[in-house]
């Protein structure tokens, strides 16, 4: 299978994503393993990420409480529309496999408890339901300050603190498949709509990951922003080196 998030918000996806040889052992599979019955069928992935901001937590805190700016222009190509005080409608994209697809459409709420804990969960949105398929959508959020950073190597320039924002994040998503998938081995299908998933997450909190950070340094002013820039593509650069 191939996938992708574009500005056209399609998720592309064909059979090279199963593992190798996957295709020669369909036909075992089907001899071995018993057809989908019409039934919703779970899955699951576990994801947990992290991203680094150029000031002290406070700072990093009062950004992140006010969501109604930075969410939805850091969401795009993806469309997120307000939901309540504190909740979003989002449509994530076209995903799909077997020649079948959906396009999930989720609405998330994000609150913070008094210990500082950020929470995103999913919440029904009005008058909406979901065309065979549910989302159980369940990330907490914290802030670490990790200490600080120059954005030059030999460290002339001043230090600035650096504030970690680390989340973990379950998701479960309950699929109805038609007939002619339910006639593909149940094994066959978890298997590909579990990995599917853990792609999409992966590649979607990338590209969120880089936007809000560009957004975050941008609030702060051109010189933040081109200060953290120069921090990131030194630590990139170091990084790949130490790869070779």
């Amino acid at each position: 299978m191939q996938s992708q998030f574009s500005e056209s918000q399609m998720f592309e996806v064909s059979e090279a994503l199963l593992e190798p040889g996957t295709n020669q052992a369909v036909a075992a599979e089907l001899e071995a393993d018993a057809p989908v019955a019409n039934e919703q069928i779970w899955f699951r992935t576990h994801f947990v990420g992290w991203m680094e901001m150029h000031a002290g937590v406070q700072v990093v805190a009062d950004y992140l409480k006010v969501h109604q700016g930075w969410f939805r222009r850091c969401a795009h190509p993806m469309k997120a529309e307000p939901l309540g005080e504190n909740g979003y409608t989002l449509t994530i994209g076209r995903f799909g496999a077997f020649g079948y697809q959906v396009e999930p459409k989720i609405g998330l709420n994000m609150t913070v408890d008094e210990d500082g804990i950020y929470r995103i969960q999913t919440v029904p949105v009005p008058d909406y339901t979901p065309p065979g398929y549910e989302v159980d959508f369940q990330a907490v959020q914290k802030l670490v300050e990790v200490g600080a950073a120059s954005a030059q190597e030999g460290g002339e320039a001043p230090k600035t603190a650096i504030t970690r924002v680390e989340w973990h994040l379950d998701l479960e998503v309950g699929v109805w498949f038609p007939k002619f998938i339910q006639a593909l081995p149940k094994s066959l299908i978890q298997k590909t709509g579990d990995r599917l998933l853990a792609q999409i997450v992966k590649q979607v909190s990338r590209h969120l990951t880089h936007k809000v950070q560009e957004d975050f340094h941008a609030t702060m002013g051109s010189e933040a922003l081109e200060s953290f820039n120069r921090w990131r593509k030194h630590n990139r650069d170091r990084e790949v080196c130490q790869e070779c």
